[in-house]
């Protein structure tokens, strides 16, 4: 029984009448083999982070992981399942229609679609529109001058459990050259969207979420409707609103932490601005309120209890996989020697970054197929002045009143410039890829 979020159970029970041939095998009152309070088994929250024992004590939070580990997109869900009607091809070219020029502009538009596009068209009553483009202003900063360097070791992060990793690797969306691809992908999402006036209503980053969803959505609709390797009373939900929570928030993690360390629980004004910015942001990727606190104790307190009833899982076959292919992957798309060298200072930068994630732990980090070494140690140590010190000092310049205009010009030409690098984001699941179920009426 939901004692705490009664409105967020019901949105989970009513996902088997909204879609019964998807959801309706699914017992949403069965707790997932994933999600686990037992003291004994061990959970992805490391000792040297938190201690668990507390963060599983505050029931109103461990009721939240649990919920909405079991919590897909009620709006995008039912428009991705019309793939079998329209093709996801179809499904595609009707949605960037309807973010670009409005639903109405699309012939026969399905209901589907003018629900899913009204769900991101609603305001929430919280936001601050100018402290929205503010936080986007600052969030810039870090797409054009630090994101680069860290994007492929933040995505491998996503890889080091066996139950949150499966989604992708049922896609086979990294494996070989589909690899570059997602991490170009996700690399231009977060850009695209710090952009001026990106998450207007008919911004580029708008368009980005929906497209984000939608792909999302088809892949939790083609990993319920494979005939191997999904199991909904061991994984939960694939792709549930929780899994994403960590990515649409790390940066407020990180900020709400060192908050904490001084003493603080409330942000100052330039955190608060990131945080509108990332807050927003994530509603329009579907995450719930409820997944997306205000205060410094309140994401460490999501982010904690994710990890700490996250059941530990690492499986070679799909972690170790996801996590080599990823590496592997050319993320440039010249062959020339600057290439060839960009490319290596940034898979250091990656795995120095993966390692702080692993808590500076060499033998786990290795474990998972990471080897940080002492060339890697050599190439961030040497380049370190250079990539910390630009976003440093831009982050400084930015703030002052006289040089902000004239820095902010700046950092957007070099995201623009990024973007470009990245590549024209597909934001496709091809369903051929997954293993299927002979009959099913979900796609």
């Amino acid at each position: 029984m939901a004692l705490h979020h009664p409105e967020l159970a019901e949105r989970v029970r009513e996902q088997r009448w909204r879609l019964p041939d998807l959801y309706g095998s699914i017992d949403f009152d069965r707790t997932p083999h994933r999600f686990t309070t037992d003291p004994q088994v061990r959970s992805d929250l490391p000792a040297w982070v938190a201690d668990r024992d507390s963060v599983l004590a505050d029931e109103r939070a461990v009721e939240l992981i649990r919920t909405t580990t079991m919590l897909g997109d009620v709006v995008a869900d039912p428009y991705a399942a019309l793939a079998k009607q329209h093709g996801a091809k179809g499904l595609i070219d009707m949605l960037r229609k309807a973010c670009r020029s409005g639903v109405d502009s699309v012939a026969d538009a399905p209901d589907e679609l003018r629900a899913f596009i009204a769900s991101m068209e609603a305001t929430p009553e919280w936001l601050d529109v100018e402290l929205v483009e503010e936080g986007a202003r600052q969030l810039r900063i870090g797409a054009a001058f630090l994101s680069p360097y860290i994007t492929r070791g933040a995505f491998l992060a996503t890889f080091i459990n066996t139950y949150a990793a499966l989604p992708m690797a049922l896609t086979g969306a990294l494996t070989g050259r589909r690899a570059s691809r997602r991490v170009n992908e996700t690399a231009n999402f977060f850009a695209v969207t710090t952009l001026p006036g990106a998450l207007e209503r008919y911004g580029e980053g708008f368009e980005a979420a929906a497209m984000v969803r939608l792909m999302h959505s088809m892949v939790r609709c083609n990993a319920l409707a494979s005939s191997e390797g999904w199991d909904p009373e061991v994984y939960g939900v694939p792709v549930p609103q929780v899994d994403q929570m960590p990515a649409g928030l790390f940066n407020m993690y990180l900020a709400a932490v060192l908050a904490r360390s001084a003493g603080r629980d409330e942000f100052s004004p330039r955190e608060r601005a990131m945080l509108e910015f990332s807050r927003y942001r994530c509603f329009l990727l579907g995450l719930p309120e409820e997944l997306l606190p205000t205060t410094a104790s309140g994401i460490i307190e999501v982010f904690h209890a994710r990890a700490a009833t996250l059941r530990r899982g690492f499986d070679d076959a799909t972690c170790g996989e996801l996590v080599r292919s990823t590496m592997a992957a050319d993320l440039r798309q010249g062959n020339s020697l600057l290439d060839q060298a960009a490319e290596t200072v940034e898979r250091s930068w990656s795995r120095a970054f993966f390692l702080g994630i692993c808590g500076g732990d060499l033998k786990r980090a290795e474990a998972m197929s990471v080897q940080f070494g002492p060339v890697d140690a050599a190439c961030v140590a040497a380049t370190a002045p250079f990539v910390l010190g630009r976003f440093v000092a831009m982050s400084v310049v930015a703030g002052q009143p006289l040089l902000r205009k004239l820095t902010d010009c700046y950092t957007t030409r070099v995201v623009k410039q990024r973007l470009a690098e990245y590549g024209n984001p597909e934001y496709t699941t091809d369903a051929a890829t997954y293993p299927r179920r002979a009959t099913s009426g979900a796609t």
